[in-house]
């Protein structure tokens, strides 16, 4: 695994099962408790603003990453990053998870 970090943007409406399935990927247990903290934080993010990223630990047994998060002002759009020490197959799997989440 290597220091890496994958970014991209999703529709807002697909943030709960990007993180989701994330989560699945990185092998943490992502639950009610965490979308309610997530979606209660990203309501005050601002993708213009240095400082007005959120950012979340996905902590799993054997992978972690921590998702950096802000909304689009005025659009319907999630700027995401994906970092950390993150093996080839998670880059892989949370860039394919960008891109899908995009679409819909």
């Amino acid at each position: 695994m290597a220091e890496a970090e994958v970014g991209g943007w999703i529709r807002e409406r697909n943030l709960r099962p990007f993180l989701e399935l994330l989560s699945h990927y990185v092998g943490y247990a992502f639950d009610a408790t965490d979308w309610a903290t997530v979606a209660r934080a990203v309501e005050e993010t601002d993708d213009e603003r240095a400082d007005g990223w959120y950012a979340y630990p996905l902590v799993g047994e054997a992978q972690q990453a921590e998702v950096r998060l802000a909304r689009s002002v005025g659009g319907d759009e999630v700027s995401v990053t994906v970092h950390g020490e993150l093996s080839r197959e998670l880059r892989v799997r949370a860039d394919t998870l960008l891109s899908a989440h995009s679409m819909t």
